[in-house]
């Protein structure tokens, strides 16, 4: 199993999606957080869609559809995602009708995700959030599967927004284990901590979704 001391700051860099979501967030705040991401050496920088087109030489940039609740009209959640993708954003973070996922409507999550993988078509990587939290262990494998069938290219736990909470080893292996390594796994929402990072990753994260990804960094060894 992966601890904070098997694996280096370089290789968890490589996994982060360094996050900037809040609300307050301004225009130098988000200079700041691509300013951070660039000296952290991490993946991507994940901003709001309000906030593109974004200069960030040298990090894939990353933004949401539907975010934070889902509740948007599924042609609103590709119409904002292919603007995004036209604004220069490379990923996508996509919400569920997580009220679908509940009511076992698993048809109505395939084509709502459908819907945002064709109005990007392949031009950017899709990440779907299906805040886990809030889901059975049922929903969450066939939330995944649906996913899946639907060409995401990773599921991903949380927005961190969700008063359920965020990401937990026992929803990332479910993930896991539902997509079989198929898809990316990436786990966000409150995780704070190296050692948490370390137990998400063994779980089977593939990516991190991090706002404090200095604090996190700092737990593992150069």
């Amino acid at each position: 199993m992966a601890d904070s001391q098997s694996l280096t700051r370089s290789e968890v860099a490589a996994m982060i999606d360094h996050t900037l979501l809040a609300p307050e967030a301004t225009s130098a705040d988000v200079t700041a957080a691509v300013a951070e991401a660039r000296e952290l050496g991490v993946y991507a920088v994940c901003v709001s869609p309000s906030v593109l087109p974004v200069q960030a030489p040298g990090l894939v940039v990353a933004t949401v559809a539907g975010f934070p609740s889902g509740k948007h009209h599924s042609l609103v959640k590709g119409a904002e995602a292919r603007l995004a993708v036209d604004q220069g954003a490379g990923e996508v973070d996509m919400v569920i009708d997580i009220g679908a996922a509940i009511a076992g409507d698993f048809d109505a999550v395939l084509a709502d995700i459908i819907v945002v993988r064709e109005a990007i078509s392949e031009r950017a990587v899709l990440k779907v959030i299906i805040e886990s939290a809030a889901l059975s262990d049922e929903a969450i494998v066939e939330v995944c599967r649906t996913a899946e069938r639907a060409g995401a290219d990773f599921v991903k736990t949380s927005t961190g927004f969700h008063p359920a909470g965020g990401a937990d080893t026992r929803a990332v292996r479910l993930m896991a284990e539902a997509v079989g390594g198929r898809l990316g796994i990436k786990a966000s929402g409150g995780i704070r901590t190296a050692e948490a990072a370390a137990e998400l990753i063994a779980a089977g994260a593939t990516r991190l979704g991090l706002s404090r990804s200095r604090a996190v960094l700092d737990g593992f060894p150069a």
